[in-house]
C-alpha cells in the first residue's frame, strides 16, 4: 500500500523544482519573498500605529522597499521603538535577499559567458557559408572565400566542429590573419547530429562544404552528416546546395544517393590522380590551374547576356576585352566546353568565361578590333614523341594516374615504376593502349637508387606518396626527403625535367616550396581551392570535372608558332582568332624566357588585356582549351 505524501514533502518538492531551473527560478523565490517582507512589515506598522506622522498603507510600502534596496537609509529613520524596530527587520532582510540576488545574477552571467564560450547558441544568419567538420583545408578555404566575398556587404563563414569554440577562432586568426570584411562564427557540435545542425541555420545559408575528418575512413563520417543535412531539408522541403569531399572510389555512389540534387560530391583521389597526369605532361599547367582555382587572380564565372542572342560563338571570343570566354551555358544541353565555332546562342544561353571578378565580364565598347591578319599562321607542331616517365612511390591513386597517362600519351612511350615493397604492393592497370610499364623494387628515399636509375634519361618524373600504408606525416616526410634528392641529381646534372609531387599535408608542402612551374606540389590544397569555388557557384562542378577528363575539352600549352608568326608584336585578338580556326580557345600565353620567375607567374598568363601588344618568341607557347 503507497504511502501518501505529506504536505512538507510536497512543499520540499516544488521548492526543489523552482530551484534547479536555475538563476530565473532563484530570483523568482527572492522577488516573492522580498513582496512578502515588505507587505507583512508594512501591515503590522499601519496595525500597531507605530508609523510616524500617520503615514498612508502606499506610504509605509514605498518606506519598506527603500530600506529592503538601501540599508543605509535605516541611518536615518525617526519614530518610536516599534517602528525602528520593523524597519531595521527590513533592512536585515533586504541585506540577506539583495545579496543573494547580486550572486545569482553573477552566477548566472558567468554560466551564460561559459556557455556562449563553448559556443553552443543558434547561428542566426543570411546567405551565409556554413563548414562542417575540421582540418587543415579550413585554414585555405577561409582565406579564399574572404577575398570572394571582398566585394559583399557584410559576409560570414560559420564553422562547426567537434572542437572548443575559442580554440577554432584563435587557430583561425593565427593562420589567417586577414579575414578581410568576412565574420567568422564558430560553433562546438556534432555535424552528424541533426539537432546540432540546427543551430547553424542551413536553410538560409549560401552553401554548405563538409569536410572529411582526419582518420583512417572519414567517408562514412561525410555521408552520415550529408544523411542529417537531406533529412532536415526533407521535413522542411528546402533544399541546401552542398559540396562534400569522398576519399574512397567505393563510396562514391552512396554519396551521391544520399545528396541527390542538392550535394557536389569530390572524389578525391581521382581529382588529384587526374591533375598529377596532366600537370606532369606539361610544364606551366600547374600554374594556370592554380590561377584558376583560387581567387587572388582571376576565375571562371558565368554571365547571361542578352546582346549576345543570335550570335556564334566564335563571334563571342573578341566581344570582351578583359575576360576570355571558354563555353557556354545552354537550357538543353548544359555545360559546353568549347563547343563548336559555329554554335549559334540562343536566349536562355549564358556564356562562360574567365575574368578578375562576375563584374568584370563587360562587352567591349572597341567596334574597331585590330586583327592582325598578316600574323597568322598555322604549322603543323604536333609532336607524337612518345615519352619516358619515372614513377616513385605508390598509393591507390598511382593506377588512376597511370591509366590516364595512356590517354594522353602517343604509341610507343613507356614508364619506369620504383617502389618500396616494405611499404605498398602494386598493382599496374592492364590493357593500357599507349604505355609500357616496367617495375622495380627499391627504396625511393636511397640516394644511391635514385642514382642508379639514370633520372637523366627520363621526360617526366611523378613522385607520389605511400600514403595506404603510412600516417600523413610519415608519408610526407619520406616524399619530402626523395624530392630533395631528386632536385639535387638535377642541378648537378643540369637535366630539365617536369616533376610532379604529391604532398598530402599542405603544412609540408610549404616545406617543399614551389622553385618552377615544372616543380608542382599535388596537395590537399588544390581540394580546398576546387571545394571554395563548388561552393560559391555548383556549375563550376561539371566544368572542372570536363577540363580533368581526357573525353572532353582540356587546357594545353602548345607552340606559338601553331597560331603566328613571331617576327612582330601581335595582340590577343589576334591569337583568339587564329586559334578559332583550328577550333581552340586561346586563354592565355607562357614567354618561356619568365619560366624561373616567380615574380612572374614563371611567366605563365592567363586571360590577357586582347588589345596588348606581345611579343613572342619561338619558345613560347599559348594556353589554349582543346580536345586533343
Amino acid at each position: 500500500m503507497s504511502k501518501e505524501f505529506s504536505r512538507k514533502d510536497r512543499f520540499k518538492y516544488a521548492f526543489d523544482t523552482m530551484m534547479s531551473r536555475g538563476p530565473a527560478g532563484l530570483i523568482i523565490w527572492l522577488g516573492v519573498l522580498s513582496a512578502i517582507l515588505i507587505l507583512v512589515f508594512s501591515l503590522i506598522i499601519m496595525i500597531t500605529g507605530t508609523a510616524p506622522e500617520n503615514e498612508g498603507f502606499p506610504t509605509l510600502l514605498w518606506m519598506s522597499l527603500m530600506r529592503t534596496m538601501d540599508p543605509g537609509t535605516v541611518g536615518g529613520d525617526q519614530g518610536g521603538p516599534g517602528f525602528l524596530m520593523s524597519m531595521l527587520l527590513v533592512t536585515f532582510s533586504g541585506i540577506f535577499i539583495f545579496s543573494a540576488l547580486i550572486g545569482i545574477l553573477t552566477t548566472g552571467l558567468d554560466a551564460k559567458l561559459d556557455s556562449l564560450r563553448k559556443g553552443r547558441s543558434r547561428v542566426v544568419e543570411t546567405g551565409h557559408t556554413v563548414i562542417l567538420g575540421w582540418s587543415e583545408q579550413v585554414f585555405t578555404i577561409a582565406s579564399e572565400l574572404s577575398i570572394a566575398n571582398e566585394n559583399q556587404k557584410n559576409p560570414c563563414l560559420t564553422i562547426m566542429a567537434g572542437r572548443d569554440k575559442v580554440q577554432m577562432e584563435e587557430e583561425i586568426r593565427e593562420k589567417v590573419p586577414s579575414m578581410r570584411n568576412t565574420r567568422v562564427v564558430c560553433r562546438t557540435g556534432n555535424p552528424a547530429e541533426p539537432g546540432d545542425l540546427e543551430r547553424m541555420s542551413l536553410h538560409t545559408s549560401k552553401s554548405i562544404i563538409i569536410l572529411s575528418p582526419d582518420n583512417e575512413n572519414p567517408d562514412p563520417e561525410v555521408i552520415k552528416i550529408m544523411l542529417a543535412i537531406t533529412s532536415r531539408s526533407a521535413e522542411r522541403n528546402k533544399p541546401v546546395h552542398m559540396v562534400a569531399l569522398i576519399n574512397s572510389p567505393d563510396n562514391l555512389q552512396a554519396a551521391e544517393i544520399v545528396g541527390g540534387d542538392q550535394a557536389e560530391v569530390i572524389l578525391a583521389g581521382d581529382l588529384i590522380a587526374r591533375m598529377a597526369a596532366q600537370t606532369c605532361l606539361q610544364s606551366g599547367l600547374s600554374i594556370v590551374y592554380q590561377e584558376l582555382l583560387d581567387y587572388d587572380g582571376d576565375e571562371i564565372y558565368f554571365q547571361h547576356e542578352p546582346l549576345l542572342t543570335g550570335k556564334t560563338f566564335s563571334e563571342t571570343l573578341s566581344l570582351y576585352e578583359h575576360s576570355s570566354v571558354i563555353g557556354l551555358k545552354t537550357q538543353d544541353e548544359g555545360i559546353l566546353l568549347n563547343p563548336s565555332m559555329n554554335r549559334t546562342l540562343s536566349p536562355g544561353d549564358s556564356i562562360i568565361a574567365i575574368s578578375e571578378d562576375d563584374d568584370t565580364i563587360v562587352l567591349s565598347d572597341n567596334n574597331n578590333i585590330e586583327i592582325q591578319n598578316e600574323s597568322v599562321f598555322h604549322t603543323a607542331s604536333e609532336d607524337n614523341t612518345p615519352r619516358k616517365i619515372i614513377m616513385l612511390g605508390w598509393n591507390w591513386r598511382a593506377s588512376i594516374i597511370v591509366s590516364e597517362l595512356s590517354n594522353y600519351l602517343h604509341p610507343g612511350s613507356s614508364l619506369m615504376l620504383v617502389a618500396d615493397e616494405a611499404l605498398c604492393h602494386p598493382e599496374v592497370p592492364e590493357d593500357l593502349k599507349n604505355l609500357s610499364v616496367r617495375y622495380k623494387a627499391g627504396n625511393t628515399a636511397d640516394r644511391s637508387i635514385l642514382e642508379s636509375l639514370s633520372i637523366q634519361q627520363y621526360d617526366h618524373i611523378i613522385l607520389l606518396s605511400y600514403s595506404d600504408d603510412l600516417d600523413v606525416q610519415t608519408a610526407d616526410s619520406s616524399t619530402l626527403i626523395t624530392l630533395l634528392h631528386i632536385r639535387d641529381i638535377a642541378d648537378k646534372l643540369g637535366r630539365h625535367f617536369s616533376l610532379v609531387s604529391e604532398m598530402r599535408d599542405v603544412r609540408n608542402r610549404n616545406l617543399a616550396e614551389i622553385t618552377g612551374a615544372d616543380d608542382y606540389i599535388v596537395s590537399d590544397q588544390l581540394l580546398s581551392l576546387l571545394l571554395t569555388q563548388i561552393s560559391e557557384n555548383k556549375d563550376l562542378s561539371a566544368i572542372f570535372k570536363d577540363l580533368f577528363d581526357p573525353e572532353g575539352s582540356e587546357i594545353y600549352l602548345k607552340p606559338v608558332e601553331r597560331y603566328i608568326t613571331t617576327a612582330e608584336p601581335v595582340n590577343f585578338y589576334t591569337v583568339v582568332k587564329s586559334a578559332a580556326e583550328l577550333n581552340e580557345v586561346a586563354i592565355g600565353y607562357r614567354i618561356n624566357s619568365q619560366r624561373s620567375n616567380p615574380e612572374y607567374q614563371y611567366g605563365v598568363v592567363v586571360n590577357p588585356g586582347k588589345s596588348n601588344l606581345i611579343q613572342f618568341c619561338s619558345e613560347d607557347s599559348i594556353i589554349v582549351l582543346a580536345e586533343d
